[in-house]
């Protein structure tokens, strides 16, 4: 993971839930969620294939029951507000979209349409063109059609200065196509894609451990892209049989993986058998994350984990060099943790 970088923030003593102290709760998302669960059980549309809770939604197509629409909704979050102070606008665009990509492409979705929404609390043409840009430009990427969106100014709300990010995205599969988390079982490979930075996740963790005076020397980490992984993993589903794909975004792999498991399988991960980008590892010291805030708050250089046979990894690392087994899948007992993850043992 490379030396501390001398010129970060003084380390800060361990707390008990560094991201709680920052203003995000993953626990109250996930008990948000969860109550979204019980509204949704009462009524269930016949079409929809997919419930609330997974990366996104999938609905029968009308008149072609062997094939479905899938949706998902997100934002940038507060990546934003680092945007918005270095006046560097084009790549939260990218962001947008790249994310929404890999959220429908965990159903194996091609992406077909996309939608934006940006509200401001002052708008300036040319900084909402420089946005859009970037969202255009993504789509492009994936041959995706950029159907319009909606613009809101809303002074009292959001500074002037300030902004916010979010789009929806709906893609098309064949229903066989959609990957069977049963099919899961003890002794397959987890492939892991690598993650460019903290992507669209982390930053109020980040904002409440770097300096705003600072965000401009680590301005290239924190803006990196969020990129996507469409090509990687259409590469990898030519050669291999992808039992079932996580996109690793809020909750880490803590919490996303499990979320396509069966319930008797759990995933071991060794932190050893990949590399956890400079930047993120400083900010883990800096911020004084415990092991399992770090693998729950942030990626740790995992952005994108596919599951398939031990004969198929080997397949999946020549499609795509950049890729690497990661960790395994064992059954799972009552009571154990659905993620385990042994970190980098020192002398």
């Amino acid at each position: 993971m490379g030396e501390p970088d001398a010129n970060w923030p003084q380390a800060r003593t361990p707390l008990r839930d560094r991201y709680s102290d920052s203003g995000v709760s993953i626990d109250s998302a996930t008990d948000a969620v969860e109550r979204y669960r019980e509204i949704a059980a009462t009524w269930r549309h016949p079409s929809q294939l997919e419930g609330i809770g997974a990366f996104a939604g999938a609905f029968r197509l009308p008149g072609d029951n062997r094939r479905a629409l899938v949706a998902s909704t997100d934002g940038v979050g507060t990546k934003t507000l680092i945007a918005a102070a270095l006046r560097r606008y084009r790549t939260v665009g990218a962001d947008l979209v790249n994310h929404c990509v890999n959220d429908i492409l965990v159903l194996n979705a091609t992406p077909l349409f996309f939608l934006d929404y940006l509200a401001v609390g002052k708008l300036d043409p040319a900084i909402a063109a420089e946005i859009v840009s970037g969202i255009h430009d993504a789509c492009r990427a994936h041959e995706t059609a950029l159907l319009g969106g909606e613009t809101a100014e809303m002074p009292g709300l959001y500074r002037p200065d300030h902004f916010d990010l979010a789009g929806t995205i709906v893609g098309i599969v064949d229903v066989d196509a959609i990957p069977d988390p049963e099919r899961v079982r003890p002794g397959d490979a987890i492939v892991g894609l690598p993650a460019r930075g903290l992507h669209t996740n982390g930053y109020s963790l980040a904002r409440a451990t770097i300096p705003e005076e600072d965000w401009a020397r680590y301005g290239d980490a924190l803006l990196a892209e969020h990129p996507s992984y469409y090509r990687a993993v259409r590469a990898i589903g030519d050669v291999a049989d992808v039992k079932a794909m996580a996109h690793i975004t809020g909750g880490g792999l803590s919490d996303n993986v499990p979320r396509t498991l069966p319930a008797a399988c759990k995933a071991i991960f060794e932190q050893s058998r990949w590399e956890v980008p400079p930047f993120i590892a400083d900010l883990v010291r800096t911020a004084g994350l415990s092991h399992d805030e770090r693998y729950r708050t942030l990626n740790m250089g995992i952005g994108f984990t596919l599951v398939v046979s031990t004969a198929d990894a080997v397949k999946a690392l020549r499609a795509v060099p950049e890729a690497k087994v990661i960790g395994w899948i064992e059954m799972r007992e009552a009571g154990e943790p659905a993620v385990v993850i042994h970190p980098v043992r020192t002398a």
